[in-house]
């Protein structure tokens, strides 16, 4: 009659009985609060009263269904058949994930490898190292003079390593960020713009640092008033031996910023040096334009003629960035020109040495070599996450900042070591086929054009494959989308200058002849060696003369349409380079 007690684990088991009850307890419990809550009169009218209870209850009724459940499967593996079952599915599941991986894995990388093969034999270059501009000698490098290393040193040793922030020197002076206004706050309707055919309004400028003296030393002015232009050039005066410094050093034949081109991440080296460059020309275009109104037309030319060479310092840098800022400085540099030729003030010297110095310029060039290396930074970037795959937060930084869209998408660090190495090899073929297919076709150099059509399919395109979110685009959706914009900004920048240019030789013709022609054929050879074609469809500049004297010469624009030389705008008033026509005219005459 005595029994031996059974073995717990052979006992009839009773707990998924306790845990349907408990989770019955729960759900009527739930309901009983609602009734209370919601129902009887004078019980709690918040359910919120209730939720710390609930969550109690709920955390409680989980612990308790993976306890009964850890526990059911502890009794069900201890018996040696199903042990064996169990292992057998083990090696079963880790079999698959192997071969998911292994077939993962060579999908990308033979997609990869034939995509870069077939374009390496047509003479394409994947691989950032080839774009990085060569050595220039010390000694030749504007980039090392003391005066041009004051807009880097701050954060760069010579050698372009990164300061560490705890070791900069606080009282690093920059010297060549010369700036215009107070805190960068500078009186926006007084600039002028050429695409709006406005001129600079120096009085505003006058009034402002006038206004700032009285409580600030930052800009000297006179203590009685003189001409707007006069006032100007003396608040503008302090930095009259700095350009002197930097046009003595842009004498120089070479530059190259020391920059960390070995970087993993080519990303991630940092370009300090071009907010000042900018800076730089923002001071020239206001200096210049004084200097004109102050009847000094050969001093504008060499303030002109500096921010374009600065302009020109960085023309080998294989970054994107690097020729957007470039097209910033050269546009704020046409306004001097605009108006110079808009009062008749060049002479025929100056005129061409404009022109040599605008001629200079090839954006279509310069759009390949920066596409380009947009290509070698992807694949370089991926090479690094290939290795790194916890590094993915950083790349959703290169988008939208902390926070955003992209960093909710990307994996954390340890979910990013199981991806699959394939699937970056899919990212760079997927993005680098949509770059060689339909973005670095756009600068055509047999045509000398950028057709915005293939712009428009290209974009078309990537917004086609970004729409929906997959473990293949993430590349795209971080670095494609904003190409077809910056494309655009090319092609206006080559129009404004090829405009610049044929409206010099328009008011050469004029200083020779008494009057515009009737037409641009007769500008070439005498007036312009070449005469330039439309960017955007290769056909003849729109040009006509206008009945007070006057021209409108004018590219069909983005839109490829004729509007008859009318500039497109948005709803602020600002101009808009996708609609309208880009335009080179005067000001009315009163």
């Amino acid at each position: 009659m005595n029994e031996e007690p059974k073995s717990i684990w052979k006992k009839s088991w009773t707990g998924w009985s306790w845990l349907r009850a408990w989770l019955i307890l729960v759900v009527a419990t739930f309901f009983i609060v609602l009734i209370v809550t919601l129902l009887i009169p004078g019980g709690l009218r918040n359910f919120s009263d209730w939720w710390p209870a609930l969550v109690f209850m709920l955390v409680v009724s989980v612990v308790a269904a993976v306890s009964v459940g850890l526990l059911a499967f502890i009794r069900w593996v201890c018996c040696w058949r199903n042990f064996k079952r169990f292992l057998f599915g083990v090696a079963c599941l880790a079999t698959l994930i192997a071969l998911f991986y292994a077939e993962e894995d060579w999908r990308g990388w033979h997609a990869w490898n034939k995509f870069k093969h077939d374009w390496e034999a047509k003479g394409e270059h994947f691989d950032f190292a080839s774009m990085v501009p060569p050595p220039v000698p010390d000694d030749q490098n504007f980039a090392l003079t003391p005066i041009a290393f004051t807009s880097y040193g701050s954060v760069l040793t010579r050698d372009g390593k990164r300061i560490p922030y705890e070791q900069r020197d606080t009282n690093f002076v920059e010297r060549i960020k010369m700036e215009i206004a107070h805190y960068d706050n500078w009186p926006t309707n007084g600039t002028g713009n050429w695409q709006k055919s406005t001129v600079c309004d120096l009085s505003v400028w006058q009034n402002y640092y006038r206004a700032l003296a009285a409580k600030t030393n930052e800009f000297s002015v006179p203590s009685q008033p003189q001409s707007p232009a006069a006032d100007v050039l003396f608040a503008l005066s302090k930095y009259d031996s700095v350009i002197e410094e930097l046009r003595e050093a842009s004498r120089l034949p070479g530059s190259r910023f020391p920059l960390n081109y070995d970087s993993e991440s080519p990303s991630a080296i940092l370009l300090p040096h071009l907010a000042a460059l900018k800076k730089c020309s923002q001071t020239l275009q206001l200096r210049s334009l004084a200097e004109l109104q102050n009847g000094q037309p050969e001093k504008a030319l060499a303030d002109v003629k500096l921010a374009l060479q600065l302009t020109d310092k960085i023309h080998t840098e294989p970054f994107w960035i690097s020729h957007l800022v470039r097209i910033a400085m050269m546009n704020l540099m046409l306004q001097p020109v605009w108006e110079g030729l808009a009062e008749h003030q060049w002479s025929e010297e100056q005129l061409v040495a404009l022109d040599v110095e605008l001629a200079k310029l090839d954006f279509l060039a310069d759009y390949k070599l920066s596409m380009r290396s947009e290509l070698g930074c992807q694949g370089s970037e991926m090479d690094r996450l290939r290795r790194h795959p916890e590094q993915m937060q950083d790349l959703g930084g290169m988008s939208d900042g902390e926070g955003g869209v992209m960093n909710q998408l990307l994996p954390g660090k340890f979910a990013a070591r199981l991806i699959p190495t394939g699937w970056f090899y899919q990212n760079q073929f997927r993005c680098a086929r949509m770059m060689v297919d339909y973005y670095l076709p756009l600068a055509d150099e047999n045509q000398s054009t950028f057709p915005p059509a293939l712009a428009r399919r290209g974009d078309a395109a990537v917004m086609a494959e970004i729409k929906t979110a997959s473990p293949f685009n993430v590349l795209e959706r971080l670095m494609l989308p904003g190409l077809g914009n910056g494309v655009k900004r090319f092609a206006y920048a080559q129009s404004s200058v090829d405009l610049a240019r044929t409206a010099i030789a328009l008011e050469r013709y004029r200083l020779a002849h008494g009057d515009y022609p009737e037409s641009l054929d007769a500008l070439a050879p005498q007036f312009i060696a070449k005469l330039p074609h439309d960017i955007i469809n290769g056909q003849p500049l729109h040009y006509r003369r206008t009945d007070n004297g006057q021209f409108v010469l004018y590219s069909v624009g983005w839109n490829e349409t004729d509007d008859g030389g009318e500039v497109g705008f948005k709803k602020d008033g600002s101009v808009d380079i996708s609609t309208g026509d880009w335009v080179w005219r005067y000001p009315q005459k009163n």
